[in-house]
């Protein structure tokens, strides 16, 4: 958990979400980190101290291509796109995922089943 409370993001999840939301289309960084948000029904919030540095991140490594256009607060904004790159790494991304939040539901599971106690006792 953050100081403010909210949970912070495995290494990596960030990018990953990021790629997701651009699946639906281009968009500037404000918009991408509000999506989050509203997806997340307000659990993730992503600080812009993180956001700008993977977006220039994922645009360095192809992942991304960017352009500035007027936002619809009729401000210059740089808006980011999804690259045939980035779709693959998103897919890649996605399965590494799944595999690693299958695992821990594994673990969990089998804590619990071995563990009834646990779970009970805490207080």
């Amino acid at each position: 958990m953050s100081q403010n409370g909210t949970p912070e993001l495995l290494k990596g999840t960030l990018d990953m979400m990021v790629l997701r939301i651009l699946m639906a289309g281009s968009n500037h960084g404000y918009g991408i980190a509000r999506r989050i948000r509203q997806i997340s029904d307000d659990i993730l919030q992503v600080e812009e101290g993180s956001l700008y540095p993977a977006l220039h991140r994922l645009e360095k490594r192809g992942f991304l291509s960017a352009t500035w256009k007027q936002s619809e607060f009729n401000r210059r904004a740089k808006y980011y796109r999804l690259t045939t790159k980035g779709r693959a790494q998103l897919k890649r991304e996605t399965n590494r995922w799944e595999q690693l939040s299958d695992a821990i539901d594994k673990v969990m599971g089998a804590a619990t089943r071995s563990a009834p106690a646990l779970s009970a006792g805490v207080k």
